[in-house]
């Protein structure tokens, strides 16, 4: 299964912030659609970094009382990790692995196309391996 299998029926419908905009703000974001990480684009439609939860609590023992009002800029990552629609869901967990990241998201020429979490991959995986066990099942219950 490769990632374009995946986002495949799915709410394409990508949560961003801007660069310009306020921890505040952002902190705000991620309460509301109770997610831990946004994609940070200008224009919703290219990838100029990521941010995290995780970003802003590891900021919070050095800038303490000022750390709303800072810019998103200040505080995202901007060598962002990105897979393609055509890369394989191993591919994507391998990733998540070597850069011990849990959301990648999903560019193709330039233009932001989704994100993909360990949940998502986790569920699929799951999925996969009910699917096999009750065919395993299925195979035994005629075998006997």
């Amino acid at each position: 299964m490769n990632v374009a299998d995946l986002l495949e029926g799915r709410d394409q419908h990508i949560l961003t912030v801007k660069p310009n905009e306020s921890i505040g703000l952002l902190a705000r974001k991620l309460q509301q659609h109770r997610v831990g990480v946004l994609v940070v684009s200008r224009d919703g439609q290219t990838l100029d970094g990521i941010i995290s939860e995780r970003d802003v609590a590891y900021s919070l023992a050095d800038r303490r009382g000022e750390l709303h009002l800072l810019p998103v800029s200040a505080l995202m990552t901007r060598r962002v990790v990105t897979c393609s629609l055509q890369s394989s869901l191993a591919e994507v967990m391998h990733l998540m692995r070597q850069h011990h990241i849990r959301h990648v998201p999903v560019v193709e020429a330039e233009r932001l196309i989704g994100i993909i979490s360990i949940r998502d991959v986790m569920e699929y995986r799951l999925t996969e391996m009910e699917r096999r066990y009750k065919a395993v099942e299925s195979w035994l219950a005629v075998s006997e």
